[in-house]
């Protein structure tokens, strides 16, 4: 009993820092400014983060981050409440940003 409470005491009293995720190449996201929301209805799309201010979408699809930037709000709403967010991830965003569109550039 007293080791649980010890611990319970340790965990609460840990240093918390702000979320970040890694994009797989070398560059990590802070996700301060990010509402971020996971997802139990999708079997492909497991978390979304959307930043209103930035206009990026991190969309966690099995187990890896996509970066989105340029992405409007409207667009974020709609991948929300698609009936199916895998279909339309990969014929709104991906096709989108195959061209271009929501590609995020590094200054």
């Amino acid at each position: 009993m007293v080791r649980a409470a010890a611990l319970i005491l340790s965990l609460l009293s840990a240093p918390i820092g702000p979320e970040t995720v890694d994009l797989g190449n070398s560059t990590a996201v802070d996700l301060s400014s990010f509402e971020c929301r996971d997802i139990n209805r999708s079997t492909i799309v497991q978390r979304v983060c959307y930043s209103t201010d930035q206009r990026a979408l991190l969309v966690a699809v099995r187990g890896s981050y996509q970066h989105y930037c340029g992405v409007p709000a409207e667009t974020y709403d709609a991948l929300m409440n698609a009936p199916s967010m895998g279909i339309f991830l990969n014929r709104v965003l991906r096709i989108a940003g195959a061209d271009g569109r929501y590609t995020c550039t590094t200054s």
